[in-house]
């Protein structure tokens, strides 16, 4: 794996829990506007400028990029965002309630992506890519990291484990109760040495979140050539890679509106040629792969999948499962990305926001997590998982290292 160390623009210590804030894709504009509240430091400015705009005013317009660009100039110029002196790795470690997982911030390679080595396991969306697109090239800077996987590494495990035991560099409190601490790890000294020998003897790395910003970041390398520009800072991106025995994937479930014009009895009828269906009264958190918790009528029942094909990697996922077996043949979801009937709920939010959206007249799925080993799978298949098949939580902040291009704060 090519993961370069990189003299990030980062927050003063003292100054971390007021910037950073959550990924500019999980928030809304008028949530933006509400998280930023009236903190001029707000990352929030830069991800989501358009929060500073006039209501009505077209998030995609011109002056949205070139406010971001002038907002991240202003944090820079007023000290809250500070360049590293020397080149660093990062070591960033996320705390929700008991859990932890530590990861290396630095730079991925456009090239690797390109490649396939960089994996990926989603398509992406092209207004979502154009917007960051010019994002990233108007504001000459990656102001949020690739979420990136790597099979575990007991070395390394235990050698990120050590680095967290000192006092962090940088340490952030969200709104939501993350904590997020880093540990400034320059490049030059021996355990810099030894993280890049350790990422180096990987063969590759899989993106768990943010195919829009890898797929923009490489998008910005084409055009800088084009321009003429040549090779620069723009031949990375800004990325934070987990060893995978750290990580977490939390369910991605289901709702929908309607019963697709059965009624509860035909509904149940229809479901059981493909899956056992369990009497009332279930857990509404199923408990192993292949089984579902359905929400339908003011109680939970278990649907165990039937006659499952393990030997394919996208037909034995459950989320697909549930998709060609039940969604689209019972329920009339043809295209779940299109269709304003299913609504797609983080496992984050818990099975109760499943009970109040379906209500009495839709219907609620409570999924089994996929793992990361079937992520791992999927992406060394070069293959591509149904849409909203993983949740990964914690999210990475914006705004605790940007990737400034060189020049960019002039």
């Amino acid at each position: 794996m090519d993961f370069k160390p990189f003299r990030p623009l980062r927050p003063v210590a003292e100054l971390a829990s007021r910037l950073v804030t959550p990924p500019y894709d999980v928030v809304s504009t008028p949530e933006a506007r509400a998280y930023a509240g009236d903190e001029p430091l707000s990352f929030l400015r830069v991800t989501r400028s358009e929060l500073e705009l006039p209501d009505g005013a077209n998030a995609y317009a011109p002056e949205v990029y070139e406010h971001a660009r002038d907002t991240l100039k202003r944090l820079v110029a007023e000290g809250a965002l500070v360049r590293e002196s020397r080149p660093v790795y990062a070591v960033y470690r996320q705390t929700r309630g008991a859990r932890a997982q530590i990861g290396i911030a630095g730079l991925a390679s456009v090239a690797e992506y390109e490649a396939g080595l960089v994996k990926k396991h989603e398509f992406t969306r092209a207004e979502k890519e154009d917007d960051r697109t010019r994002h990233i090239d108007v504001t000459s800077a990656q102001t949020g990291p690739v979420f990136l996987a790597m099979r575990a590494n007991d070395a390394l495990l235990q050698l990120l484990t050590a680095m967290t035991l000192a006092r962090p560099d940088l340490d952030a409190w969200m709104q939501n109760g993350v904590r997020h601490e880093a540990w400034l790890v320059p490049a030059d000294s021996p355990r810099g040495a030894k993280l890049a020998a350790l990422l180096a003897a990987e063969p590759a790395s899989y993106i768990a979140d943010g195919h829009h910003r890898a797929a923009s970041a490489a998008r910005v390398a084409k055009l800088r050539h084009a321009r003429g520009e040549g090779a620069g800072d723009w031949d990375q991106f800004l990325a934070v890679v987990f060893p995978s025995r750290w990580l977490e994937i939390l369910p991605y479930n289901r709702v929908v509106a309607d019963l697709g014009g059965h009624d509860e009895a035909a509904l149940l009828a229809a479901i059981g040629e493909h899956f056992e269906v369990g009497a009332p009264g279930a857990s509404p958190t199923p408990s192993a792969r292949h089984h579902v918790a359905m929400y339908l009528g003011g109680v939970w029942r278990e649907l165990v999948a039937k006659n499952v094909d393990e030997a394919d990697p996208i037909n034995s996922l459950d989320v697909a499962l549930l998709q060609d077996r039940l969604l689209g043949p019972v329920l009339g979801i043809t295209d779940p990305r299109r269709d304003h009937r299913i609504d797609f709920v983080g496992g984050i939010r818990g099975t109760a926001e499943l009970e109040l959206r379906a209500g009495r007249s839709g219907v609620a799925f409570s999924m089994f997590p996929t793992s990361l080993d079937e992520l791992f799978r999927v992406a060394d298949a070069d293959l591509i998982m149904p849409p909203k098949s993983t949740w990964f939580e914690p999210k990475l902040a914006d705004g605790l290292f940007v990737h400034a291009f060189a020049g960019s704060e002039e």
